[in-house]
């Protein structure tokens, strides 16, 4: 009974690390980079502007980062929106881009793409602070 009671105690604390027992491998390990078939990679980018950033400014950037979608092929694809939350906890971010990459292989093609790196040229001037955050979709 105490052997039965100790292999159903791991087989718990396994199944509560997340441990796909078939093959013994965490379930969210995305260490191959390469998305499982119904999981994306999404990067996150969120932009806080200096004061005194004019609309014109705002309207070259959000279309030049837009645009990146037709220049880069690995962006499966772009969506970007201005801050409208209610909860005041934004900390002057305004504008947040939503990437998806198929693979961290294609992520890591457009980190350094010139376009992307014609883009942040441009954005430079104007820009306070970035946050970016990449995540595995479940």
């Amino acid at each position: 009974m105490k052997i039965y009671l100790s292999l159903f105690t791991l087989l718990m604390v396994l199944i509560t690390l997340g441990v796909d027992l078939p093959s013994m491998t965490p379930k969210n390990d995305r260490s191959d980079t390469s998305a499982a078939k119904d999981s994306a990679l999404r990067h996150v980018v969120l932009f806080k502007f200096k004061e005194g950033t004019t609309a014109n400014q705002l309207e070259v950037i959000e279309s030049a980062f837009a645009d990146l979608q037709y220049k880069i092929p690995e962006i499966e694809s772009l969506e970007w929106g201005l801050n409208n939350s209610p909860e005041g906890l934004a900390k002057g971010f305004t504008h947040c881009f939503f990437l998806t990459f198929a693979t961290e292989a294609a992520r890591d093609v457009y980190l350094p793409h010139p376009d992307h790196k014609a883009f942040g040229a441009l954005l430079d001037p104007y820009l306070e602070d970035v946050l970016v955050i990449d995540y595995w979709t479940p």
